[in-house]
Formats: C-alpha cells, sequence, structure tokens
C-alpha cells in the first residue's frame, strides 16, 4: 500500500484536481510493483557470537561436575592430613585417635603406597605423601578415608603428627641468599650487563617487589574413583592433564597405564592449576 494514503492532502492539493489525479496515478504504479527482497545474510568467517557448547545447560543448573555425579553405594570419602609446621623433620603419626571414630575405615600413610611413593613428574623429586621430612604448611602426610566427607575431615583432626621444626625459609630473599630454588636457575644473557652499568651516565638503585597472585578456580581439586573388575581404575578428575594423572595413578599403584581410565567431562576452572595437582588429588 502506498504512504501516500496515509498522509492528509494539503490544502493546494484539494484545490488543484490535476494534482489530485497525478497522486492516484503514482499510487497505483507503486502498489503494482512486488515488494523488494532482502537478500539473504552473508555468513561472517569472524566476529560471530556463539554461545558455549554447555551454556545452555550450565545457565540451567543441568551440567554435571564431579561433585554433582551420582555416588554409588559403598562411595567413601577421603580427607587429608596436613603439615601444621613450615620444615620439619617427620617423627612419626598417630592414627589411634582417628580410627577410633564412628565411620572411619583407615588410614592410608606413605609406607601404604603399593607402587612409587613419589611422585611420577620428571624432577622425581616430591612424594606422594611426606615421608620423613615436611616442607610447607599443609604438606599431606596421608587421608583419613571415611563413609562421610564429615567424618574424614573430623578424624583427619584428630590424627597426631610428631614434627621436630627445622629452620624454614619463608621469603623470596632468604630463599635467593641461601640459593634455596625449587629448579636450577635460568639465566637470559646479552652482553656484558656489569660493564655497561659501570658506564652507563645514570643509575637506579632499589627493590621491587610485585604482590600478584594466579587467580583461582570456583571448583577445588576434586576426584572420583571407581575401582573396576581385573584391578582396573576410572577416574573422574576435574583436570587439565587427564594423560598425566593417569600417569601419576598408575605410577603410585604400581600398575600398568592402559589399566587407568581417566575421564575429565568439564572443569568449574583451572588456569594451569589443574595440571600436575590433579593428579597428585
Amino acid at each position: 500500500m502506498s504512504m501516500h494514503k496515509n498522509i492528509s492532502p494539503s490544502r493546494d492539493e484539494v484545490a488543484d484536481p490535476a494534482v489530485i489525479a497525478a497522486n492516484a496515478h503514482a499510487a497505483e504504479q507503486a502498489d503494482a510493483q512486488p515488494a523488494a527482497v532482502s537478500p539473504p545474510p552473508v555468513p561472517q568467517a569472524a566476529g560471530s557470537s556463539r554461545f558455549h557448547e554447555s551454556a545452555r545447560a550450565q545457565v540451567q543448573g543441568a551440567a554435571t561436575y564431579i561433585d554433582d555425579m551420582p555416588e554409588l553405594k559403598g562411595t567413601l570419602h577421603a580427607a587429608p592430613i596436613l603439615s601444621t609446621v613450615a620444615h620439619g623433620r617427620l617423627l612419626g603419626v598417630e592414627t589411634a585417635a582417628a580410627l577410633a571414630l564412628p565411620g572411619v575405615r583407615g588410614v592410608i600413610l606413605a609406607q601404604d603406597i603399593p607402587g612409587d611413593r613419589m611422585l611420577g613428574n620428571f624432577s622425581h623429586d616430591e612424594p606422594v605423601f611426606a615421608q620423613d621430612t615436611v616442607q610447607h604448611i599443609g604438606q599431606v602426610i596421608g587421608v583419613v578415608v571415611a563413609d562421610t566427607v564429615m567424618q574424614a575431615r573430623r578424624a583427619a583432626r584428630q590424627v597426631q603428627c610428631h614434627i621436630e621444626p627445622l629452620p624454614a625459609l619463608l621469603n623470596v630473599r632468604d630463599a635467593l641468599a641461601a640459593q634455596s630454588y625449587v629448579l636450577p636457575p635460568v639465566f637470559v644473557q646479552r652482553g656484558d650487563a656489569d660493564a655497561a652499568l659501570k658506564t652507563a651516565r645514570h643509575t637506579l638503585h632499589g627493590t621491587l617487589e610485585v604482590g600478584g597472585q594466579e587467580h583461582f578456580y570456583l571448583e577445588g581439586q576434586i576426584a572420583y574413583v571407581l575401582p573396576q573388575e581385573q584391578n582396573q581404575w576410572r577416574v573422574y578428575s576435574s583436570t587439565q592433564h587427564p594423560g598425566e594423572v593417569q600417569h601419576w595413578v598408575a605410577h603410585a599403584l604400581g600398575t600398568d597405564q592402559h589399566a587407568v581410565r581417566v575421564e575429565c567431562r568439564r572443569m568449574g576452572g583451572g588456569f594451569g592449576g589443574k595440571e600436575t595437582q590433579a593428579g597428585h588429588l
């Protein structure tokens, strides 16, 4: 329909029959023409917004994380026994009080590991559970296994760890002075920096400390393990590196890697913190 039919005529149109006839003829011609067809949209190679594969399930609360999985009857829960000393000699662990609590099924320490007691990383210098020494507050000395999470946590707090304190390095400056390194130092050098500084017109002296921290994931470290037939294991792990979890689990159990199956459907964040530590868990 022509737009002219929806516009009030001016006084000149009313007074001039020729103008009225010309407008009517133009309106008829416009109505007779077919409507313009818009060309189909051209797909964009970049800049198009797409939903994440799990977005709808996540906003509906239907995306399953490991803690949402239904637990099989007989599932046991583990809670870690943690060091309260930054550096010390581990003299002994008393577990009688923990084992006497309701629901507690056992305590697992380093000597109970059937395979290698050291984690299967490339440096082979980190124990699964602390053995002769502890090297930081929160180091895992063992785990308590119980029927429920709270029973395991309460029992873990009842384990008595006898630790003889040793001198501790608590900041980077002291560690550098003692030449205590996590890994051998790596230097990137070009030219003679000392000689250049001696001949520089201006020099600055001082220290700079940066307090930045890595971002943290909302979902903590978690795993759900199912024993399978013929000494095989199925591990549901929140990990960025299922292959490394498989390697570490098989290494600690003293079994072949093909006997350990690791699955990760999704994670509640990782940022690099669930590559190796997920295997420890």
